[in-house]
């Protein structure tokens, strides 16, 4: 059967010429003068695979992503030699641009292989754009004899909630400076695409987005380990390092974050540091995908790219009468979004003002009551005085407020489940050079 197959570049018009004489293996359905013609043509299902003879630099992972979830693979031509290693970190078979017809049918038909196990081999909700993880650097594959060797992975920890600002950043940078004074190496990376505010907690001055940055880079095929050292921020936090890739210095910045790319990064963070927490936004609403531009990008996917590659999720919630319905309708609205998150159920800004005179039991009582059925992990003490303090002095609360219930809180919250994890026990702490905060 023909593989029917769609083309672009400069070098097409030689190229559909040699593979029309084969009369057999491919058939190429359109040629394409741009690259929006060629994503709506393939995802209207006209082909199996498209060939982008020349002008390689337009490959990037959301486009591999984009055209993955419709089933079309991608193969890439081009002379350049450090080209076709980019484009095999990014999982796209690539040759020169004068490869013989019938090798290069032999390619076409071996990215048609290989698209439907790439496609499938990540469910995805993120709107089409969070299927396949393709690889991050043009660093080549290890060796066969290292095949025994299995790399190490971290831990991915996201911390999410509904809207009403419950506290997800105060928690998230707080859980992950007490991993870092405990000796694991951490990454922090702020994801909110609504309002990132990472940067201004721990009283960072630079105005750049070390996120946007890697993503940019992920989505050439260009972020190795030492380009994710680069634009990742050292901070010094009780006697470990905390690297932070801080978050958008404006909302509207927005369309920088591509779920493809951000997946790439998360993947690349897993191999740095033994834990990656994620401080995400609250909005799952799938509305964007109403958007006619096919190339469109998607506000909510990043945040849902976090939850589907996260490891553990935290769930916070503002203990009070309003933020324990919206944490409700929010978990009914998570396990639709990701089904299998199985978050884990923190209350934030304990209170005897609040929930009476004795907070824990009332508030333990109601979520038995009304609650989705999961187990309050934690209920994290009020105290504004020390959160006040820790935001005026662009500090952790390790290092303002070492004894206030609000650190106890969080530090038992996240050292309790890392001592739980038998996933991580025992892992030898990786070694980080000193960096001068």
């Amino acid at each position: 059967m023909s593989i029917p197959v769609v083309t672009i570049g400069a070098g097409q018009a030689e190229l559909v010429g040699s593979l029309e004489r084969l009369h057999g293996p491919v058939t190429v359905v359109r040629r394409c003068s741009e690259l929006e013609e060629l994503v709506a043509a393939c995802q209207t299902g006209l082909a199996r695979a498209a060939v982008v003879a020349g002008g390689t630099q337009d490959i990037t992972a959301t486009l591999i992503d984009r055209l993955a979830t419709v089933g079309v693979a991608l193969v890439g031509l081009t002379d350049d030699d450090a080209e076709r290693g980019r484009l095999a970190g990014l999982g796209v078979l690539a040759a020169p641009e004068a490869v013989p017809a019938p090798e290069l049918a032999r390619l076409i038909g071996e990215a048609v292989d290989r698209a439907p196990e790439s496609a499938g081999a990540v469910p995805s909700s993120s709107f089409g754009l969070a299927g396949a993880r393709p690889a991050t650097s043009t660093e080549e594959a290890a060796p066969v004899g290292d095949a025994a060797a299995p790399v190490e992975e971290g831990e991915i920890l996201a911390v999410w909630g509904p809207i009403g600002s419950p506290g997800r950043t105060t928690v998230a940078v707080n859980c992950a400076a007490e991993l870092a004074a405990s000796g694991r190496s951490v990454i922090l990376v702020d994801a909110d695409t609504y309002g990132g505010s990472v940067a201004g907690v721990l009283g960072l001055l630079d105005d750049s987005a070390g996120l946007a940055q890697a993503c940019r880079l992920a989505d050439q095929g260009l972020l190795d380990r030492s380009a994710l050292e680069r634009v990742a921020t050292p901070v010094v936090i009780g006697g470990g390092i905390l690297r932070v890739l801080t978050g958008l210095t404006r909302a509207d910045r927005w369309p920088e974050l591509r779920a493809a790319a951000l997946g790439a990064v998360l993947e690349r963070c897993r191999e740095l540091a033994e834990t990656v927490v994620v401080d995400i936004g609250f909005c799952l609403e799938a509305d964007e995908e109403l958007s006619f531009d096919t190339m469109a990008p998607r506000r909510n996917a990043t945040t849902l790219r976090a939850l589907e590659l996260a490891d553990r999720v935290f769930a916070v919630g503002a203990a009070d009468s309003i933020g324990m319905p919206r944490l409700v309708r929010a978990l009914a609205e998570l396990d639709q979004a990701v089904p299998g998150s199985a978050p884990t159920v923190v209350f934030n800004k304990v209170r005897a003002s609040a929930l009476g005179r004795f907070p824990e039991r009332a508030l333990r009582e109601a979520w038995e009551r009304f609650g989705p059925g999961a187990p309050i992990a934690a209920m994290i003490p009020h105290d504004a005085g020390a959160a006040d303090a820790a935001l005026l002095n662009g500090q952790v609360l390790l290092e303002c407020a070492p004894e206030s219930a609000l650190r106890h809180g969080i530090a038992e919250l996240v050292c309790a489940s890392v001592r739980q994890n038998r996933r991580f026990a025992g892992r030898r702490t990786k070694a980080v050079a000193p960096v001068p905060r």
